[in-house]
């Protein structure tokens, strides 16, 4: 079994909280488990895009869908209408020669970093169901996310930071479950962080707003409030030493006010583009309407990523389109396409791209056919998500779907397979990664998965 190692010394425990309240068991806060193989990958940061992009109007060209526009068909459900030709062109792109739309001409000068999956399948082709699917592995039953399972199999690299940070997640489908550590250790939990208000206080012309309520102390120093908090530990101590049972529920209590102290010294900085060059936020799209908002995830993931954050998600909504499909889709396109070309261009240019997976996903694909006239269906059979860095193969496409992209016929990729291959980048076994709960012994991908070998560089 493959387990972080959660046993510090009382001198490096007295380090880790800057000579304050010693804990005796740190219960791997930032220490981890270091993987017995080389990693490829130290780092996620997903791109994760809420309500299910249209596969074959971005990354999966079908001529075939566009020579047979308005051609009705009946798929094996009993679902189907006249199918709609992609109103956008495809061009060859980088040396690789992908197939990209013209919707997305930042990402396709980086085509020769992407690996495109075309053959990706979820269970259910319903929003909540599918989102939890992708995050957890599991459309049931609440289960720890897929960035805490990283987090409690490597650990923090930052004392100062949360190992697994979440920027503007919806509310809806699953809500905090998605970014929730469930049975795992408290301390493997997301830290839910809203930009969006942000972005709206600035262009209102407000003041900008980290983001975090509560992250400063207006009433007491640095050296007040640690006092404060050894006192508070002290007694916590104590109520562990005389409670039987939530034995962790009380040392994760203990740890994130270790952790929220410290966090006082680097989080608002870090959420603070006011000392980013001008060129830079240009560059991204802050400040630029449509983009201003995912621009701003896009540039703090990176300075998360050099902060030595392990697990960074970022989420845009407004991928759900059921109709107006010609007007909605391109604007959608528009707000990540020019801040995720910029962050894969720093990625690369600080040499950190190698060490950094990114993914790209959203819970599903959508139909070939029209619904609405003018929008596109869910679709689960067969939609493409890509990763980048972190040792996967560039200018690669894995899998295919049929002529018309209605499902996988080709290289089929489950969730529980993408899982277990990002565990694998990141130098962890998805089945060795394993924690004891309810009498058996439960993993991210539960008893299934395969690591997709065919795409590791």
């Amino acid at each position: 079994m493959q387990r972080p190692n959660h046993d510090l010394s009382r001198r490096e425990a007295l380090q880790a909280l800057g000579g304050g309240f010693a804990l005796t068991a740190l219960r791997g806060l930032w220490s981890g488990n270091l993987p017995r193989r080389r990693a490829h990958a130290k780092r996620v940061i997903f791109l994760c895009m809420t309500g299910g992009p249209s596969h074959v109007d971005t990354f999966d060209y079908k001529p075939a869908l566009r020579r047979d526009d308005g051609k009705r068909v009946v798929d094996g459900r009993g679902r189907g209408g006249a199918l709609l030709g992609s109103p956008w062109e495809f061009t060859r792109s980088g040396r690789s020669g992908l197939w990209i739309s013209e919707l997305l001409p930042g990402l396709a000068r980086h085509a020769d970093k992407l690996c495109l999956l075309h053959g990706m399948q979820t269970d259910v082709p319903a929003h909540p169901q599918a989102f939890l699917e992708m995050h957890t592995g599991s459309t049931r039953f609440v289960r720890p996310s897929m960035g805490s399972w990283i987090l409690y199999g490597l650990g923090r690299s930052n004392e100062n930071l949360p190992g697994f940070i979440t920027l503007n997640p919806p509310t809806t489908q699953g809500g905090a479950q998605n970014y929730g550590n469930a049975f795992l250790p408290a301390t493997v939990q997301g830290l839910r962080i809203g930009v969006e208000r942000e972005s709206r206080l600035l262009r209102q012309g407000g003041e900008s707003d980290p983001g975090v309520s509560d992250i400063t102390n207006p009433r007491l120093g640095r050296k007040l409030q640690r006092r404060e908090l050894d006192l508070t530990q002290r007694l916590n101590r104590d109520y562990k030493r005389r409670k039987e049972g939530d034995q962790d529920t009380i040392e994760g209590v203990i740890e994130s006010y270790e952790l929220a102290f410290r966090m006082q010294a680097e989080l608002p900085e870090l959420l603070d583009l006011g000392s980013e060059k001008p060129e830079t936020l240009e560059r991204y799209g802050v400040g630029q309407k449509g983009t201003d908002a995912f621009a701003r995830q896009c540039l703090i993931a990176l300075r998360m990523a050099q902060k030595g954050v392990r697990f960074i998600e970022l989420n845009q909504g407004g991928w759900d389109h059921h109709r107006n499909l010609r007007t909605a889709l391109p604007a959608s396109c528009r707000a990540i396409d020019q801040p995720i070309a910029a962050l894969l261009e720093d990625l690369e240019r600080k040499g950190m791209l190698d060490e950094t997976l990114v993914l790209w996903a959203g819970e599903f694909g959508r139909t070939p056919y029209a619904q609405n006239g003018d929008g596109r269906d869910h679709n689960n059979r067969g939609y493409t998500t890509w990763m980048a860095g972190g040792g996967v193969k560039g200018g690669m496409s894995y899998g295919a779907t049929d002529e018309h992209g209605a499902q996988a016929v080709e290289g089929a990729v489950s969730l529980h397979d993408w899982h277990a291959t990002i565990l694998h980048l990141l130098g962890l076994d998805h089945k060795q990664l394993t924690y004891p709960y309810a009498g058996r012994e439960f993993r991210l991908t539960d008893v299934y998965g395969r690591v997709i070998e065919e795409i590791l560089a």
